[in-house]
């Protein structure tokens, strides 16, 4: 007997539907809904309380294989979550250009290097797309580590790409405007993104 069949047998044994399962392992009537239809299976936690609930044992409730293919689920699932906080985290340390001299700035002959806030000879065109990248990109980052289980498709597939596309850009444009330190900073968080969302696949 599959998990969704033992699952669905020791539910109607207990008296409980979906919902009321739900409720007493603090998860959604989808979640198990998902389960009992044999499209999933519960993380490590849930399959404890599952086991608890009922008062069998896990081995009991998943057949080898299982346990395995869960295992494995749970191990992709654990490093997706890293990378994104990674991300996140690096996307918000964009920040930093607003404060730290990693600017060039002429001034009585001589080159200083200045936070991205205290530049001022640069013209508009190119502060204005300085400010807008780098607010972008850390919002963007906050946005990650927020929204790291929300469960949309589009956001899931899409959040790692966007983050690295900014990086990229950000890049680029330094490069262009002849900002060697704001361009090493970006580009080595750009490196750091790109190993770890090839590791991820």
């Amino acid at each position: 007997m599959e998990f969704n069949e033992k699952l669905q047998q020791l539910r109607k044994q207990k008296n409980l539907t979906q919902e009321e399962l739900a409720d007493s392992l603090y998860v959604s009537r989808t979640a198990v809904s998902k389960w009992e239809s044999g499209r999933g299976y519960p993380n490590i936690d849930s399959l404890k309380a599952i086991s608890k609930l009922f008062s069998v044992s896990v081995d009991e409730l998943l057949s080898g294989e299982e346990l395995i293919s869960l295992a494995e689920t749970e191990s992709k699932e654990n490093a997706k979550s890293f990378s994104d906080m990674i991300f996140g985290i690096f996307d918000c340390t964009m920040a930093l250009l607003l404060f730290l001299p990693f600017f060039g700035q002429q001034g009585d002959g001589m080159i200083y290097t200045v936070s991205l806030i205290a530049l001022t000879d640069e013209p508009n065109y190119i502060l204005v797309p300085y400010f807008v990248l780098v607010s972008l990109t850390v919002v963007f980052g906050i946005a990650i580590l927020a929204f790291q289980s929300f469960p949309n498709r589009i956001w899931a597939k899409s959040k790692l790409p966007v983050s690295l596309m900014l990086s990229i850009l950000s890049v680029l444009i330094f490069i262009s405007t002849r900002q060697p330190y704001a361009s090493v900073f970006v580009f080595c968080l750009l490196i750091i993104k790109g190993v770890l969302l090839v590791k991820q696949r």
